[in-house]
C-alpha cells in the first residue's frame, strides 16, 4: 500500500512543540495587554455567507482570493480577515453594545492566493478596533497605537523592539486638493508615494507621471509637512492633527514613533491617520502590523454610520518567519515538564496514578511513563529526552512505605520523601 503524504498542503503552517510554545506565549502576552486595556475578545464564525464576504459586482475578483463552497442553496466562504465579520457583528448588535466599542479577534484566516514566504493560506491574525456611532475622537487613534505598541513590547524578549511610522491620508487628500491634482493624478501620486521606498528614482517617476505638480510633493519629503502650514484650511487641520497625535503618543509613553508620510495603506479604505509597525532587528520583514482610521465600517449592513480606528497584526507571518530563521532563542520553552513519573512495574501503577493526580492538583506539570514493564534504563532515557527537571521513581519499596524517590535531573541527586515534601521540593 502506498503511504499517504505527511507534509501539509502548501501555505499551511505546522510548528514543532517548542516553537508552538513560543508562538502561544507571545499570543497570550499580546492578548493580555489588550484585555487590560478593556478590549473585549470576540470569537466570530470562520464561515460567512458569500454575500457577506464580498459585493456581487466584484465577485470574480475576490473569488480567486477566498475559499468558496456551497451547501444546498447557500454559497459560503472562509473569512480572509477580521474586518468583514466585525462589521456584520456590530451592525447586528447595535442595540446590545456600548459605544465607543472596543474589541479584538485573535483568529485564523484563510486566503486562496498563491502561497509564498511570508504569505500563507491559513494564518493567525490579531485585529483590534475602537468603534463609534456617527463620529469618533482622534484621541482613540493615539490610544490604539499605544495599546498595540505595548502589546509588541510585551514580547520584546523574543522579537526585539519595534518602531512605528505614522502617515496621514487626510494630509495627502488636502495636499492634492490644494495642488489641484485631478482624480487620476491624485491616484497616480498615491500609488507612487506608497511605493516610494521601493523605487530607484521616486522623484523622476513622479515628475514623469504628473509633471511639475510633482515638485511640491517632493518638497514634502525634503522640507517636512510643517512647511505647508497656511496653505489651506484643510491642510492646516491635517498638519495640526499630526502634531497633536504625536504629542498624545508621547503622553501615553510611546517614544518609538515618527512621522513618515510615505506610509499610505489602503486607498479605498482608510481616511485619516495611518500607521505601520516594524521590527528593529528584522527590517527585511517589512511592516508586521498596521492600521488606521476608517469612516464607515458597516455601510453594507446598516444605515447607521460606524466610524472607527483599527489595526491588524500579521501574527503568523511574523512569528513563523522568525522561528524558521532561528531568530528566536527557544531555550525558555525547551523544558516545559517539571516531573516524569517512572513506574517500575505494573503492580505500582495504581499508586503512581495517585501521585500523578496530586502533582497536577498542585499545578506541577507531570508526565507519566506508563509502559511499566519497560526497563529502568528505557524509562530514564525518556525522562532525559523530555528534559524534565525531576523524575519520581516508584518501585515496590516506595509503594510499601508510601514514599517517593525524587531525582534531580540536573545534579543527579536522589532523595526519598513523602508526596507533600516532594511537592514543596519540586516547587
Amino acid at each position: 500500500m502506498d503511504l499517504k503524504p505527511t507534509k501539509p498542503l502548501s501555505g499551511f503552517i505546522e510548528l514543532l512543540p517548542v516553537q508552538q510554545r513560543c508562538f502561544d506565549e507571545c499570543a497570550r502576552r499580546m492578548q493580555s495587554v489588550l484585555q487590560t486595556a478593556g478590549f473585549a475578545r470576540l470569537d466570530l464564525p470562520v464561515i460567512e455567507r458569500a454575500e457577506v464576504l464580498t459585493d456581487k459586482d466584484n465577485w470574480d475578483e475576490i473569488e480567486t482570493q477566498i475559499f468558496l463552497f456551497q451547501k444546498g442553496d447557500t454559497r459560503m466562504g472562509l473569512r480572509y480577515d477580521g474586518t468583514v465579520g466585525l462589521a456584520r457583528y456590530v451592525a447586528g448588535h447595535l442595540n446590545d453594545l456600548v459605544f465607543p466599542f472596543r474589541s479584538y479577534l485573535f483568529a485564523k484566516n484563510y486566503r486562496g492566493e498563491r502561497p509564498q514566504k511570508g504569505r500563507y493560506r491559513e494564518f493567525y491574525q490579531l485585529d483590534l478596533d475602537v468603534l463609534g456611532l456617527g463620529d469618533l475622537s482622534q484621541n482613540y487613534d493615539a490610544e490604539i497605537v499605544a495599546v498595540l505598541a505595548n502589546a509588541y513590547e510585551s514580547c520584546r524578549e523574543f522579537i526585539g523592539g519595534t518602531n512605528i511610522r505614522v502617515g496621514s491620508r487626510k494630509f495627502w487628500d488636502a495636499f492634492f486638493e490644494w495642488q489641484e491634482l485631478t482624480p487620476s493624478e491624485a491616484r497616480t501620486a498615491f500609488i507612487l508615494i506608497d511605493k516610494k521606498d521601493k523605487l530607484d528614482d521616486f522623484n523622476g517617476a513622479l515628475r514623469e507621471e504628473i509633471g511639475d505638480k510633482a515638485n511640491a510633493i517632493i518638497k514634502v519629503f525634503s522640507d517636512g509637512y510643517n512647511a505647508f502650514l497656511k496653505k489651506s484650511v484643510k491642510l492646516d487641520s491635517a498638519i495640526i492633527g499630526l502634531d497633536e497625535f504625536m504629542a498624545q503618543l508621547a503622553a501615553l509613553g510611546i517614544k518609538n514613533a515618527k512621522i513618515d508620510l510615505g506610509i499610505m495603506r489602503g486607498h479605498a479604505y482608510y481616511t485619516g491617520l495611518v500607521f505601520e509597525f516594524f521590527l528593529d532587528d528584522f527590517p527585511s520583514l517589512g511592516a508586521v502590523g498596521g492600521g488606521g482610521r476608517y469612516e464607515n465600517l458597516a455601510d453594507k449592513f446598516s444605515k447607521t454610520k460606524i466610524v472607527g480606528v483599527g489595526a491588524a497584526v500579521g501574527f503568523s507571518r511574523t512569528m513563523v518567519a522568525l522561528l524558521e530563521d532561528n531568530a528566536i532563542n527557544l531555550e525558555k520553552f525547551e523544558n516545559p515538564i517539571d516531573v516524569a513519573v517512572l513506574v517500575m512495574g505494573q503492580e505500582q501503577t495504581a499508586y503512581a496514578m495517585e501521585i500523578l493526580s496530586q502533582l497536577r492538583t498542585a499545578e506541577i506539570v507531570a508526565v507519566p511513563y506508563l509502559d511499566a514493564e519497560k526497563k529502568f534504563k528505557n524509562q530514564m532515557e525518556f525522562a532525559d529526552k523530555i528534559k524534565c527537571k525531576f523524575s519520581i521513581i516508584i518501585g515496590e519499596d516506595e509503594v510499601k512505605n508510601k514514599e517517593l524517590t525524587v531525582k534531580n535531573m540536573a545534579s543527579g541527586e536522589q532523595q526519598k520523601m513523602d508526596i507533600k515534601t516532594a511537592i514543596k521540593y519540586i516547587k
